[in-house]
């Protein structure tokens, strides 16, 4: 049986300001065709398959069609919600999906109620079924809000992701008296391997709440979203990532998923499927003039920019210049190099060494831009101060 571990489409983002719909639909078709093209049974999705609890109806639209466009390409389709889905409303029909392929786990009361598919014919004549596949999914679990539920004194991602696995495991063993039961664990939350569960107390990395690796030993494989970089922990345990980029610090990624083999003894092969993305990602730094002349930059003439100038003085019309080579420049900063800044004085001291009101309004704007005003914008400013002048005269 094989199995493809995805996660955190995030239908409905937009990039920078730019709407993914489009390169989101695209990705569902490269998955709608890696079914038959890979002999997939079963499509694992660990969380925020949404971005936002409250998704627009073009968005839904997008998940109802991948959703029938995969069971009708033969698989079927366990699905966990994440911390940017509302579990209430992607959950909503789960029974009914149910019939159709669709594994929703969104409700704590599902924690041990796993998917169960053979992996071997029984044995002939024999009562005892063959080895099968248990696959459960552990939806965002938010310590404040379930910890009385899961029975755990301390609102920690610690407890709460312990007393849910400790059911799985439950449900694991009264299973395995008929059978070998090999077990597959979605799970949605941040998994570290650089702690241990032995302290038994509310773990963060900068701030953010972690669980240790070792909550997920025994599982034949634990399928992670949240992370949107594509990662493996250990040989049993792996994030996909994000299927597209979502920001620019993504940019080297290479997004994919992972597909999983399992057979009557258990995991035999995790290999990467890898994901063609519609757009390129560039993120460019230099000097502006090096940017628009240089060929060496060619090649992110088509891509989403994030760019960085490092001109000793912020180029005039610095983005119209770009956005000529670049079109899709989102994003730009600066960093200027060279030491023309003067820092040697602070800008309350330049304001209290200006002779009149026209040296403020120039310090200032040289200030803020890091480049002092040209002779038109000196006459704009020195217009504007004489229209107040004359206003301030009138009254």
């Amino acid at each position: 049986m094989r199995l493809l571990h995805t996660s955190d489409w995030h239908l409905g983002r937009s990039f920078h300001g730019v709407g993914m719909l489009d390169a989101q639909r695209s990705f569902v078709d490269q998955l709608v065709g890696s079914i038959s093209e890979h002999a997939i049974d079963v499509v694992l999705i660990a969380g925020d398959v949404y971005d936002r609890a409250l998704p627009g109806v073009d968005v839904v639209g997008l998940l109802d069609d991948a959703l029938v466009r995969l069971t009708a390409a033969g698989a079927k389709v366990v699905l966990t919600s994440g911390n940017h889905d509302s579990a209430i409303r992607l959950g909503f029909a789960s029974r009914l999906l149910e019939r159709g392929g669709v594994l929703l786990r969104t409700r704590l009361a599902d924690l041990d109620q796993p998917l169960l598919l053979p992996l071997e014919e029984s044995p002939s004549g024999d009562a005892v079924p063959g080895a099968v596949l248990a696959i459960y999914g552990i939806p965002w679990l938010e310590p404040r809000l379930v910890a009385e539920q899961l029975g755990v004194d301390t609102a920690s991602h610690f407890d709460v992701t312990r007393a849910a696995t400790d059911l799985i495991r439950a449900d694991l063993q009264r299973r395995a008296v008929h059978g070998a039961v090999h077990s597959v664990v979605l799970a949605h939350t941040f998994a570290s391997g650089g702690i241990s569960s032995d302290s038994e107390r509310d773990l963060s990395i900068g701030g953010v709440g972690a669980v240790p690796l070792d909550l997920f030993d025994g599982f034949s494989y634990t399928a992670l979203g949240h992370l949107h970089g594509r990662q493996s922990l250990s040989p049993q345990v792996r994030y996909s990532g994000s299927p597209l980029a979502y920001s620019f610090s993504e940019a080297k990624h290479q997004k994919g998923s992972w597909l999983i083999d399992v057979g009557p003894d258990g995991v035999t092969q995790v290999a990467e499927l890898l994901w063609e993305a519609p757009r390129k990602l560039a993120v460019l730094r230099g000097n502006i003039a090096e940017l628009l002349e240089s060929s060496d930059y060619a090649w992110a003439e088509d891509a989403y920019c994030q760019v960085t100038l490092t001109d000793a003085q912020r180029p005039a019309q610095a983005m119209e210049r770009l956005r000529a080579r670049f079109p899709d420049t989102l994003v730009l900063g600066f960093d200027p190099q060279g030491g023309a800044v003067k820092a040697a004085s602070s800008y309350s001291s330049r304001l209290a060494e200006a002779e009149d009101d026209l040296s403020v309004c120039c310090g200032f704007l040289e200030h803020v831009r890091g480049r002092e005003p040209d002779g038109s914008e000196r006459a704009a400013l020195a217009a504007a101060l004489e229209n107040v002048r004359l206003q301030e005269a009138s009254l």
